[in-house]
């Protein structure tokens, strides 16, 4: 990762609302100590964390333009909840505009909102970071247990979030989207 591609970054997340600002500064500290359980390359984590929601102040018309202006396949369920595309539309802004190379931070940034089947361990930490956004734990009230599950497995964590947001989503009619399923049964398979 180039010096110049994370300033760029840290000075587009500058321009983001304060709330959403301090949101990700919260979500960097958690994924920062999430890779220290797991050993992952912290400075790459941090970068992921700090990536995440660079799009998360557009609307939904915004999310939806982008995404096609840029060629990102937009589901159905995307195209209904378009606050979906946040994810995608970040990381693809950072690719085109500010030289985002790095595949797995990358990937971190676009599924960070519905996780995937083939996340690796950055994309796990950084999906469980936001997550556990202190600020977070009356909308998730199965966070304490997601949060003691993430400090033995990120595998277990992500499959325990997926597994109860999809009670609720599914409880409260909402739309599901495909990659969380997809992501929740392949842990699942694999961990039985």
């Amino acid at each position: 990762m180039s010096y110049g591609t994370a300033e760029a970054i840290a000075r587009r997340v500058r321009s983001l609302p304060q709330g959403l600002q301090r949101h990700i500064q919260r979500v960097q500290d958690v994924a920062a100590k999430l890779a220290g359980v797991h050993d992952a390359d912290e400075e790459r984590v941090r970068l992921g964390a700090m990536a995440h929601d660079v799009a998360r102040a557009m609307n939904g018309d915004e999310l939806l333009a982008h995404a096609r202006d840029m060629g990102i396949p937009v589901h159905p369920v995307e195209a209904a909840v378009p606050v979906l595309l946040h994810g995608p539309v970040g990381a693809e802004l950072l690719r085109r505009l500010h030289g985002l190379e790095d595949r797995e931070v990358y990937e971190a940034v676009y599924w960070h909102s519905t996780a995937h089947k083939d996340l690796g361990v950055l994309g796990k930490i950084v999906f469980l970071a936001d997550k556990l956004d202190p600020h977070k734990k009356a909308r998730y009230p199965f966070i304490d247990r997601v949060e003691r599950l993430a400090a033995k497995s990120l595998d277990r964590a992500v499959a325990e979030f997926l597994s109860r947001e999809l009670v609720d989503l599914i409880g409260q009619g909402s739309l599901v989207h495909p990659a969380s399923v997809e992501a929740r049964n392949r842990l699942l398979l694999k961990h039985g």
